[in-house]
């Protein structure tokens, strides 16, 4: 606690340093009457130009790949004033974000292959601020051949807020549901006269209570970003920040007992349905450096390391129905990891060569991670009671352990070396060719510290994209995937526990085109994913019983439809199916949680009538999920609207902005994040858990550009 302590006392007083440095700065400029008109935010570019960093490819334009790259600009996110990366995945049609672990096309993802921050590895399972970055970079399905062997779930890339050139300092203040208040702030600049280095510093605080009456909320976060310029060629980069997210008293998960379906969704701001002590504080603390280097204006190299330790203290409840008419029994779990430690790094060198009539651009590189897992000595599961949906009660607190004391449970090694090579043939025709080969070792111990298992294996992971361009505002393409991946964790109450599954395959044929209108790109795709398909058996086993094939199709469109309409959204169909099960009753069954039909929707309106001013609103539809391996038993669908307005002005000679949004609008009840049982190992073999969506949301806030 002393630690927690100490962090605090650091942020608070981070905070209020900051803030002198921000009035020290007005105070500054008004002595030299200097008037910056640049201080606003850089135009957005639009969606037919906008890039993204591919693994080992580097930074490519999205129009002019062979895979499906969604991008949430910095507008989008600080137009809807989005608190987490969650929240901005559910504008993303084919990614299911509600839980700890992110995916596209209803595939799994893992602990750490899926999800970086600048392109290296990081924990997925632990929360990240959005106010942390500049833009999120999604692309869907299999992409082993880019990063090194990956699950089949998309890769995740946060890319953090870079020093600007010119000083730019922002101060916003807010409150929320559950009477929360926000202050954060938002500094760059250069710090000599000859702009070679550069910074960009951000702070927040966020708490007050939740939605649910006596529930309590706290994000608090510090990044620091450092850019020095040690030639006119080489670039240092680096990025230090601390997050703490805490929650207590909000709604628990939800459990299925054998045979039985899920009532109706219950009001989540009902009280008991977690308990006020239950919940989640987590720390994280990243650390990363890159190092750039332009060799001729057409070779360019970049070496980047990262150092995260993620320390959880995981007292969440379950609440395991025990009949169909909304008996349940609690229980409370605390044997998960209580701390993740990840290294990773990277090395890519990029170029362009001609070969007669045949032009190259050729990539190579190395990538890799060490994960180290870390449980709670004292850890198990804990029943607190009974109780229903009509009279939910409040448990006597258990006796958690020490979250500090843990031991070390497994350790995760990947290492791919990576090549990749786009043949141009002519100005319509290419074939980017790209491949990864490696190194997988894991490894499992007991609390003694002996070795209880461990596997070793390498292979190669690869793809093959055939392009053509019969103008140039349009792509077609079709893709052939094959990827190595590292076997997923067996889950807290599987008699594995803990264990590192050994090493399987996935693969994966798409076809996909995109075009661009005017300021719009859109883009579809088909394809299908198979791959193995483990989950908690019924003798108590975590393990691979089947394979899962998803087939879909993706919709998307970003844009602008003219210069005062935005656009963003699409949708996915999607069927997902288990076979090759050892039981006729789950053979060709629809996957448990997935949704043959999702959709979103973000759009913007500038007000042509009150400059300054828009109106945006979103949706997101999910259609009806099975609960169980034989499709026995569904939830329905649901569909969420949320609306804002923004307001720019010029306040006391300061850019301000004026934002109100509300989230789910007709305080819609519905239940998300549907999973197999022992996915997140509260509940038993096989059968579905659920967490129940947030209701209706307010947030004010009103920000000073200075």
């Amino acid at each position: 606690m002393a630690v927690v302590k100490t962090s605090l006392v650091a942020g608070k007083s981070a905070l209020c340093v900051l803030i002198c440095f921000a009035m020290q700065a007005q105070a500054a400029a008004q002595e030299n009457t200097l008037t910056v008109e640049a201080s606003a935010p850089t135009k957005e570019v639009a969606a037919p130009d906008k890039q993204a960093t591919l693994g080992n490819l580097g930074k490519q334009a999205i129009r002019n790949t062979p895979y499906p790259v969604q991008v949430i600009s910095p507008g989008l996110m600080k137009q809807q004033q989005l608190k987490s990366v969650s929240d901005i995945y559910r504008y993303m049609p084919s990614v299911q974000g509600d839980g700890a672990r992110p995916q596209t096309r209803g595939m799994q993802g893992s602990v750490v292959q899926n999800s970086m921050i600048d392109g290296l590895n990081v924990v997925s399972t632990t929360d990240y601020a959005a106010e942390q970055f500049d833009h999120i970079e999604v692309l869907n399905g299999l992409a082993g051949s880019l990063y090194g062997p990956a699950n089949p779930a998309g890769l995740f890339n946060f890319v953090a807020k870079r020093p600007t050139d010119i000083a730019q300092h922002s101060l916003t203040v807010g409150a929320g549901t559950g009477l929360s208040h926000l202050v954060s702030g938002d500094f760059s600049g250069p710090l000599d006269d000859n702009d070679r280095l550069r910074y960009r510093a951000n702070f927040l605080d966020d708490e007050g209570s939740g939605y649910v009456s006596g529930s309590k909320k706290r994000r608090q976060l510090f990044s620091l970003a450092l850019d020095a310029n040690l030639s006119d060629k080489t670039v240092l980069e680096t990025n230090f920040s601390y997050y703490h997210f805490y929650d207590k008293g909000l709604p628990g998960k939800f459990a299925l007992g054998s045979g039985l379906s899920f009532p109706s969704a219950p009001n989540p701001k009902t009280k008991n349905l977690g308990q006020y002590y239950a919940g989640d504080d987590n720390h994280t603390l990243t650390a990363g450096l890159h190092l750039k280097h332009d060799f001729d204006g057409n070779w360019q190299g970049e070496v980047g390391v990262l150092r995260q330790i993620a320390d959880r203290e995981s007292t969440a409840v379950t609440n395991t129905f025990t009949d169909n008419r909304g008996h349940y029994k609690t229980t409370t779990s605390s044997a998960t990891a209580s701390r993740f430690t990840v290294n990773s790094y990277m090395a890519n060198l990029n170029g362009e060569v001609d070969t007669g009539w045949l032009h190259h651009q050729i990539s190579t590189g190395v990538r890799g991670f060490v994960l180290k897992n870390e449980n709670p000595r004292s850890g198990g599961t804990f029943p607190l009671g009974s109780a229903s949906l009509d009279n939910p009660q409040s448990f006597a607190e258990p006796n958690y352990p020490d979250f500090t004391r843990r031991y070390h449970s497994a350790t995760a090694t990947q290492q791919s070396l990576l090549l990749s090579d786009t043949l141009t043939f002519s100005p319509q025709w290419s074939l980017l060719l790209a491949g990864s080969e490696s190194l997988l070792n894991s490894a499992n111990y007991a609390k003694t510290g002996s070795r209880t298992s461990e596997s070793s294996d390498s292979g190669f992971s690869g793809s093959a994209s055939l392009m053509y361009k019969p103008v140039d505002p349009l792509t077609l393409y079709v893709t052939y995937a094959d990827s190595l991946q590292q076997g997923d964790t067996a889950p807290a109450g599987a008699s594995n526990a803990g264990n590192i599954l050994s090493p399987y395959r996935s693969k994966q044929v798409e076809a996909g085109s995109k075009l661009a209108v005017g300021k719009v790109l859109l883009t579809a795709a088909l394809f299908q994913i198979d791959r193995p398909f483990a989950y908690t058996t019924t003798r108590g086993d975590y393990a691979v019983e089947g394979n899962q094939r998803n087939r879909g199709l993706e919709l998307m469109a970003d844009g602008d439809l003219s210069d005062n309409l935005h656009l963003y959204g699409g949708m996915t169909w999607l069927d997902p199916r288990l076979r090759d099960t050892a039981s006729t009753r789950t053979e060709d069954k629809q996957i448990v949680g997935l949704a043959r039909y999702t959709a979103s929707l973000f759009a913007a309106w500038d007000l042509p009538f009150i400059r300054g001013a828009d109106v945006h609103g979103g949706m997101r539809y999910v259609g009806r999920r099975s609960t169980d391996n034989a499709n026995d038993s569904w939830v329905g669908s649901y569909a969420t609207f949320d609306a804002g307005t923004r307001y720019k002005t010029r306040l006391f000679n300061t850019d301000t902005t004026f934002r109100l949004d509300m989230t789910n609008l007709t305080n819609r009840h519905y239940w998300t994040n549907i999973v197999p049982g022992g996915l997140n190992g509260y509940s038993g073999a096989g059968y579905a858990s659920a967490q129940i969506g947030e209701p209706r949301m307010v947030q004010v806030s009103m920000q000073l550009s200075f």
